[in-house]
C-alpha cells in the first residue's frame, strides 16, 4: 500500500479484516506500506499491522513478494504509481478520483487494458458502492421496483473548510488534488448516480465557486511549528460545485458538492425518482434506505424506512444479527472482498479504470461548463 494517512488507515483496516469475516479465495498478507517520511511510515507499519515498509514507491512496486499495489496517495501520484505497478504485473487498487486529468486517466485505462490481457486486474476505489443500503437500492432499481428512472438528486455536504484560517492543505492545491469539492466529493456522487441508475451522464451545466481564496500555509511549508504558519498561499481549487446533468437513458439530475455546508460533516445524499416509486439515501444514516412505492394506497403511502441489516441484504451475511449496525469502515472491507474475489476468479473487478475514466470526463466537463458560465457541455462517451 502506498500512502498511510486517512485513506491508508481505512484501507489497512479493510485488508486486515476482510479475510477474518468473509471466506476469501486467497490469503491476504500485509507485506509492505510506503510513505516518504521514514519515521512516519515505520510508525504506520507498526500501528496498522504491515510486515515491512518502504520510503520509495518504486522499490515497493519492484518487490517480487508483492502481488497487489493499493494506491492511497494524493491524485498527482496516482498515474505514475499505477502505470509502474501494472507494467510490473501487479494488480492495482487505486483511490478515487482515478487521476488529476482526463489525459492521465486515459493513459491509466489503456495500461490497465493491456495488462488485463496478461491476467493483471485493476479497480478504482469508489467505496460508497459497497454501502449495503446503496447496493440494495441498485438491486431494487434493476428489478424495476421504481419503474423508469426520471430524476436524480445528489448532494455531498461537508463543512471542514468554513474556517478561513484552516491551513492550505494539499486538497486545496490543484496541482496535488486536481480539483476541490468537485473531485473530492462530487466524484462519489457522479459514480453513485451512474452505478444506481445504470445510465451515463451525457452532458452537464455547472457553476464552481471558491469562497476563501487565500489560506495560511501549513507549518511544515512555512517552517514554523503548529498547524499553520503566518505565510499565506493561494487556494487553486473550488470550494463548492453545482451542476445539472442529462443522462443517456433519459433521466435528468442535479448535483451539489461543497466543503462549506455549515453543520454538515459527511452528508452524502442521493435520491432517485422513478415512474413507479422512489429511493433515498443519506450516509449520515448509513444503514437505512428510504423506499416509496406508488402502488400502495394513497391514504397510507409514503417513504418507508428499510433497515438494511438483514442477512439477505448485500454483504450482510458475514456480519451481525439484524439491527446491529455497520459503519463507514465496512465499505472498505466489502471493497477488498469484491476486489480479491474478482482477481482470484480471473474476473474484472468493478468499478474498472474505464469507469473511473468516465467519472473523470464528467468532472472535466463540469469544469469546462463552469468556465463557459454554465453552458451545457457534452461528456465524451
Amino acid at each position: 500500500m502506498v500512502g498511510h494517512a486517512f485513506m491508508g488507515a481505512a484501507h489497512s483496516h479493510a485488508w486486515r479484516t476482510a479475510g477474518r469475516f468473509f471466506d476469501l479465495p486467497r490469503r491476504l498478507e500485509l507485506t509492505a506500506v510506503c510513505g516518504r517520511s521514514e519515521p512516519a511510515v515505520r510508525a504506520a507499519a507498526e500501528r496498522y499491522g504491515w510486515e515491512s515498509y518502504e520510503t520509495d514507491w518504486r522499490k515497493l512496486v519492484e518487490r517480487p513478494d508483492i502481488d497487489v499495489v493499493d494506491i492511497c496517495t494524493p491524485g498527482d501520484t496516482h498515474a505514475p504509481i499505477a502505470l509502474a505497478a501494472l507494467a510490473a504485473g501487479k494488480h492495482v487498487l487505486c483511490e478515487k478520483p482515478l487521476a488529476n486529468s482526463v489525459a492521465e486517466a486515459e493513459e491509466m485505462t489503456a495500461a490497465a487494458e493491456r495488462a488485463r490481457a496478461d491476467g493483471v486486474r485493476s479497480m478504482v476505489a469508489f467505496n460508497y458502492r459497497r454501502v449495503p443500503a446503496l447496493a440494495l437500492a441498485r438491486e431494487l432499481i434493476r428489478q424495476g421496483r421504481i419503474g423508469t428512472v426520471r430524476q436524480v438528486r445528489a448532494s455531498y455536504l461537508q463543512d471542514w473548510l468554513v474556517d478561513p484560517e484552516f491551513p492550505l492543505a494539499w486538497r486545496l492545491r490543484k496541482e496535488r488534488a486536481g480539483s476541490g469539492a468537485l473531485g473530492d466529493l462530487g466524484a462519489h456522487s457522479i459514480d453513485a448516480a451512474q452505478f444506481l441508475t445504470g445510465q451515463r451522464i451525457a452532458s452537464v451545466g455547472a457553476l464552481l465557486e471558491t469562497f476563501v481564496t487565500e489560506r495560511p500555509l501549513p507549518a511544515e511549508a512555512s517552517g514554523l511549528s503548529g498547524t499553520a504558519g503566518s505565510e499565506r498561499g493561494q487556494v487553486t481549487v473550488d470550494d463548492a460545485a453545482l451542476f445539472t446533468a442529462r443522462f443517456d437513458g433519459g433521466a435528468i439530475g442535479v448535483f451539489e458538492a461543497t466543503r462549506f455546508a455549515t453543520g454538515h460533516k459527511n452528508a452524502m445524499r442521493i435520491e432517485v425518482s422513478g415512474s413507479a416509486g422512489g429511493l433515498s439515501f443519506d450516509a449520515e444514516s448509513l444503514n437505512e434506505l428510504g423506499f416509496y412505492d406508488r402502488a400502495e394506497d394513497a391514504g397510507t403511502a409514503g417513504f418507508r424506512r428499510i433497515l438494511v441489516t438483514e442477512s439477505t441484504h448485500p454483504y450482510l451475511d458475514a456480519w451481525w444479527p439484524p439491527g446491529h449496525l455497520l459503519g463507514y469502515e465496512h465499505t472498505f472491507t466489502h471493497q477488498v472482498r469484491d476486489f480479491v474475489t474478482a482477481v482470484a476468479d480471473g474476473a474484472d473487478p468493478r468499478p474498472s479504470f474505464a469507469e473511473g475514466l468516465r467519472v473523470q470526463r464528467v468532472l472535466a466537463a463540469v469544469e469546462s461548463s463552469a468556465a463557459a458560465l454554465g453552458v451545457h457541455i457534452p461528456v465524451p462517451s
